[in-house]
């Protein structure tokens, strides 16, 4: 092997083993999952290159377990069984507090909401992984039009959809009046072009027919 090879091969090397150390300073749970398996893959060659088995075997193994999981994640991502809606009190004292804890990350994803603006009559939904609350939408009644005051997804699913569950009851926000929903224009990065429902943008906002 010539000193250009070695060069080219330890530089593959090092690639691999920065992109695993990346992969673990990840927030978001899919895109862990995925530079961990485009690590382990690198790994997995570089060291079949060097003839190092049982790291090939090691890096084997983990490429299989993020293989595993990231099909799993991609496939129950819209299943009703994936995540639950609980409607909740605007003064909920567990809304409230996850809205403090999530308070810098709120503003920087929907600048100008304020917990403190919350009135008795605006309806609260906390979206559940399990016992984990990974999301909340936080609606006011406008005549038949429901303003969307809030929907924020916690950082570790945010590769996912899961205010879309709230969407889905449609019919329940039908039942109470309303006939429009309508997003606030400010939000960074909405997600609402991936949704099944028939979402349409209407300048910075977006708007769904109920």
């Amino acid at each position: 092997m010539t000193w250009l090879s070695e060069y080219w091969l330890d530089l593959f090397g090092w690639l691999g083993s920065g992109l695993l150390i990346v992969s673990l300073l990840q927030t978001r749970v899919l895109r862990f999952r995925l530079l961990n398996l485009a690590a382990s893959v690198i790994l997995v060659i570089f060291n079949a290159l060097l003839a190092v088995w049982p790291m090939v075997g090691m890096n084997l193994a983990t490429s299989a377990i993020n293989i595993f999981f990231i099909t799993r994640m991609l496939r129950d991502r819209h299943s009703e069984t994936a995540y639950d809606v609980l409607e909740v009190g605007p003064g909920d004292p567990y809304l409230r507090y996850f809205l403090g804890v999530h308070e810098a990350d709120i503003e920087r994803h929907q600048p100008g909401f304020s917990a403190g603006l919350l009135g008795e009559d605006d309806l609260a939904f906390q979206v559940q992984s399990g016992d984990e609350t990974v999301g909340v939408v936080l609606i006011r009644r406008d005549g038949e039009v429901a303003q969307v005051l809030l929907d924020f997804v916690t950082p570790r699913y945010r590769d996912f959809t899961p205010g879309e569950f709230v969407w889905r009851q449609a019919t329940g926000l039908r039942d109470r009046g309303f006939r429009r929903v309508v997003t606030p224009p400010g939000m960074l990065a909405p997600y609402y072009d991936h949704l099944p429902q028939a979402w349409r943008p209407v300048g910075a906002a977006y708007e769904l027919e109920l």
